[in-house]
């Protein structure tokens, strides 16, 4: 079985500006690009907000964290952001030793993520006149 195939993403179109991408195996030089390509077409069909449900993620190498930061930059310069979710504590403490998690906000679930993309886009309420 060739290496890309130990990756598997799943891509849910939230909205025309969200998707949320589960990532399945280990996410590294064999997988990394995989990765990279199925965020980049999200981009190029114009959703800006990433979240990433890294919960099947056991294991993440230096290319794995290029990917994040790669696709942090890349949602950035079209006004949008790149969000974590439901990462193992393996994963997590790698984010947290390369400062990673200070930059892209991770969170418990994918669904606190999407709800926070949420909440954020709301416009501000119009005062009364």
């Amino acid at each position: 079985m060739p290496d890309s195939d130990l990756l598997s993403v799943e891509v849910t179109v939230i909205d025309e500006r969200t998707a949320l991408v589960a990532v399945r195996g280990e996410l590294d030089t064999d997988t990394g690009t995989a990765l990279h390509h199925q965020l980049a077409n999200q981009l190029a069909h114009g959703r800006r907000y990433l979240v990433l449900d890294l919960r099947e993620v056991p294991f993440m190498d230096s290319s794995g964290l290029n990917v994040i930061i790669r696709a942090h930059n890349d949602t950035r310069q079209v006004g949008g952001s790149v969000h974590l979710a439901a990462v193992s504590p393996t994963v997590r403490r790698l984010l947290d030793l390369t400062g990673i998690s200070f930059t892209t906000p991770v969170r418990d679930t994918p669904e606190e993520a999407l709800f926070e993309l949420a909440a954020a886009s709301l416009p501000e309420p119009t005062p009364p006149s």
